[in-house]
């Protein structure tokens, strides 16, 4: 595995593209310890926690996350896409805002749509 990226708009795209391809050493390595992901279903608290749900639990794991837009400030960034199934079907539209601590992922609030 190769380093994962420093730069806040670099590991959100990263971030995506972990899920996307099962990269869960890649997923670990973005993350604080202490994470927490905010979501319209439920909140999963601790890397190793969601790492588990995205390699183990999610309802579907063939899909791909399209970035349409990424908004940034200085100490957050917001992420506007979409989440498609295994033939490119929409699912939902989302918008994911992330914030750092520690120059890794420390929480993400996922808004849908």
């Amino acid at each position: 595995m190769s380093e994962p990226p420093t730069a806040p708009v670099e590991q959100a795209r990263a971030y995506y593209r972990a899920i996307d391809d099962g990269d869960y050493d890649l997923l670990g390595a973005l993350l604080t310890e202490a994470f927490v992901h905010d979501r319209p279903d439920r909140t999963i608290e601790g890397r190793e926690r969601f790492v588990q749900f995205m390699r183990e639990e999610r309802p579907q794991t063939d899909t791909t996350h399209p970035v349409d837009t990424v908004f940034t400030d200085d100490s957050s960034v917001a992420v506007r896409g979409r989440l498609l199934d295994a033939d490119g079907e929409p699912i939902v539209g989302f918008v994911d805002v992330f914030t750092f601590a520690a120059g890794r992922i420390d929480r993400i609030q996922t808004y849908t749509h």
